[in-house]
């Protein structure tokens, strides 16, 4: 069986899935009209433990099948080949990590919705670079894309899982005046998710910055603390 025919027959089989009510649905939710962040996104109508129980019978596809699927004009089938390369990488030897973690980066266009960037940057592009020189992610933060920039601080996930949290409170300091909620709302969890290893790192880290952060940001760093704490910042005072 050719890879094209392999790639038909999954498509074939997500698309029987499709439901669209559903899909009506997940275009609302993922603010799909003009000018919102996931602006003509398509979508099957498919929920995630469906798309997940094809995952188990349909994850030996080729590198060159599954770049078709993420280049879809269909959510899910990004997200449903996102996964596939997640579980490849996870498995694969020293090479092709290095060769799916270039095929990430090279095809961030297409990794354009916070459920696929959250679902993949961790596991592949934190882990690639865990060992290895991180100023890629510096260059992602700096990004004109959105995306590019979710993908640089959410790959920190990875990082601060390992309670190495360097990363993590640099980009948030980069990405501070950011101009997109959805960043607000990535980088304020990875601060929390800091905060939930090492709450001093975390205050340090707000005690400085918290005067410049977005409502937004702030509201997400601190959701684990005291309601008093909360207040606290929230009211601009220590």
């Amino acid at each position: 069986m050719n890879h094209r025919q392999s790639v038909n027959n999954v498509q074939k089989k997500l698309r029987s899935l499709a439901n669209p009510e559903i899909a009506a649905h997940s275009t609302r939710f993922m603010k799909t009209g003009k000018g919102q962040y996931g602006e003509g996104d398509r979508f099957l109508g498919i929920r995630i433990p469906e798309l997940r129980r094809l995952l188990k019978e349909c994850n030996k596809l080729s590198i060159e099948d599954t770049l078709i699927l993420l280049r879809s004009e269909y959510h899910e089938e990004r997200w449903f080949a996102l996964q596939v390369l997640q579980r490849k990488f996870q498995r694969g030897a020293a090479s092709e990590k290095k060769t799916i973690y270039a095929l990430y980066l090279d095809n961030t266009e297409y990794i354009n919705g916070w459920d696929l960037v959250d679902s993949s940057a961790p596991g592949i592009v934190g882990v690639y670079l865990e060992q290895k020189n991180r100023r890629i992610l510096y260059r992602l933060a700096r990004s004109r894309s959105m995306w590019e920039r979710r993908i640089a601080i959410l790959a920190t996930l990875h990082f601060i899982r390992r309670h190495d949290f360097d990363d993590a409170l640099a980009l948030a300091k980069l990405l501070l005046k950011d101009k997109e909620d959805l960043l607000h709302k990535a980088v304020g969890w990875m601060l929390r998710e800091v905060g939930n290893r090492d709450r001093a790192a975390e205050r340090r880290f707000l005690d400085q910055y918290y005067p410049h952060m977005p409502r937004t940001m702030l509201r997400y760093a601190i959701e684990k603390f005291p309601e008093k704490t909360r207040k606290a910042y929230l009211r601009s005072t220590k």
